[in-house]
């Protein structure tokens, strides 16, 4: 009997991840340490699951282009967006999800599907666009195999991050985290916790903690700083500076977690400067990139708290001095020609069965 198109459109699955901001503690999470992190309700990637008789990854019309005009136009577009779409990332998850289920005794049903993405997460902006399409893809694969109950909430950013590392991207967990769990989230990576549990400490907390935010990004990001980065080396070997410098980020989202509590703004500010100025300190300038660093002078000229959002290609700030401090900060972001808009942070999208497993098992 053939399937109706209404019919058809019930069994096709739906499943959104937000970009992330982080808000403190980056980037300690690759170094045990801790991080407060954030979803934004205007970015996502969203990856849609239907059932058909072959397994088929979907390119993008846009972001996995193999046709072009001409060979100039190809080398402008590899120049521009790089070589990878998200066709990738949905094989990644795909090979990473079915070995975890395998190696855990996780029976799946012999069905194939059909995956495909859409994003409107900015390129290279630091708001974790990548690992959005990978968790919208992991949701999607949770439910059409019935399995979301069998695989713990704290281990989904695991899967996340390892497909990413299939693909040679070095990450940390924090935006796995925040997409997983969505809303705000505190995190703990503390070695203890990772060696014990598998997963770091995720504390999920109300939205409302948190005062107006703003992101400032650039359009064009390709200038932002492309040189190596010889932290991760220098902190394997147990470089003091690097080691303690780590310390003290990780610290930051403690103290911030604290001061979100008490709605104590002031300090949450100065916590926020201090987190970019030790990243300035361990990476230097030209790992930084220019147009990054002008993004954190343009929202400190106004007298505006502003620190990465990630690695790097956008800034969250904060205005302490309210609405006079924010029309400065438009005012002097247009000028310099970077976007700036309100942060909408969305509530957390984990169900209630699954919260309710995170109070349980704490």
């Amino acid at each position: 009997m053939a399937v109706t198109a209404e019919a058809a459109a019930e069994m096709v699955l739906e499943r959104r991840a937000y970009a992330r901001v982080g808000l403190l503690g980056n980037p300690s999470d690759v170094y045990g340490g801790r991080a407060l992190s954030f979803a934004i309700a205007d970015f996502s990637a969203t990856v849609h699951l239907r059932p058909s008789p072959e397994l088929l990854i979907q390119p993008h019309p846009h972001h996995d282009l193999v046709a072009f005009p001409s060979l100039p136009q190809l080398v402008s577009r590899l120049q521009s967006e790089g070589y990878y779409g998200g066709v990738r990332l949905l094989m990644a998850i795909c090979k990473v999800f079915y070995n975890y289920c395998v190696q855990n005794n996780i029976s799946l049903k012999a069905e194939n599907f059909t995956l495909s993405y859409d994003t409107n997460i900015p390129r290279q902006s630091g708001l974790s666009g990548s690992s959005a399409i990978v968790c919208a893809a992991l949701s999607c694969l949770l439910d059409f195999y019935n399995v979301r109950h069998l695989i713990k909430v704290e281990m989904r950013p695991n899967l996340i991050l390892n497909a990413e590392k299939e693909l040679g991207i070095v990450a940390g967990l924090q935006d796995r985290v925040a997409q997983v769990y969505g809303g705000l989230v505190y995190m703990d990576f503390s070695q203890g916790h990772m060696d014990k549990l598998g997963h770091g400490i995720y504390m999920p907390l109300d939205v409302n903690l948190l005062p107006p935010l703003y992101l400032i990004y650039a359009d064009n990001p390709s200038d932002s700083g492309k040189v190596h980065s010889t932290v991760r080396q220098r902190w394997l070997s147990g470089d003091d500076f690097i080691t303690s410098r780590m310390k003290e980020v990780a610290q930051l989202a403690l103290d911030g977690h604290k001061a979100l509590l008490q709605k104590d703004y002031t300090e949450l500010a100065r916590f926020m400067n201090k987190n970019f100025d030790l990243r300035r300190e361990m990476f230097g300038d030209d790992v930084l990139g220019a147009l990054n660093i002008k993004m954190v002078d343009v929202a400190r000229s106004v007298g505006a708290a502003s620190k990465f959002t990630g690695s790097g290609g956008a800034v969250v700030a904060l205005c302490p001095d309210g609405d006079s401090q924010v029309e400065r900060l438009r005012k002097g972001c247009q000028e310099a020609g970077f976007v700036v808009q309100q942060v909408k942070v969305p509530p957390s999208v984990l169900t209630d069965e699954e919260l309710s497993s995170l109070l349980l098992a704490s």
